[in-house]
């Protein structure tokens, strides 16, 4: 079965950092596309951050420049890096995979890499506040 684990998430001031992590299971790294997603309410998840087996990274351009996604399939973890953290950051962090194809359609992913619709597995989350 295919979980995720979020954790890492807390309170900083603006400028700050952030690591979060992402515990999976019941999955190769390789044979998905595992994405950062974050939500507040009263608004639509936004996509933030997107890596696949490939090592092809796309980031939201909220955060491009200040984020990093990575992975480590040995420690089965997803990461993201957040630096120069600004208010507008706070949101619930929530982790997300889906399965892709060996020889997937690069133009295709990308076009479908924040639709959460495409996404089959998802964490709990974790919530990040960053004050001013």
């Amino acid at each position: 079965q295919v979980q995720l684990v979020e954790s890492g998430g807390g309170s900083v001031q603006a400028g700050g950092s952030l690591k979060l992590s992402c515990a999976f299971s019941g999955f190769t790294f390789s044979d998905y596309s595992l994405a950062w997603f974050r939500q507040v309410p009263g608004k639509e998840r936004e996509g933030v951050a997107v890596i696949v087996r490939a090592g092809i990274v796309s980031y939201a351009r909220s955060v491009q420049g200040r984020f990093t996604i990575s992975g480590d399939d040995t420690k089965n973890t997803l990461y993201l890096q957040m630096d120069s953290l600004k208010p507008e950051d706070t949101a619930m962090y929530t982790c997300a995979a889906r399965s892709v194809k060996k020889n997937f359609n690069l133009a295709m992913w990308l076009g479908q890499r924040f639709n959460a619709n495409e996404y089959s597995a998802w964490g709990q989350g974790t919530q990040v506040t960053v004050s001013s």
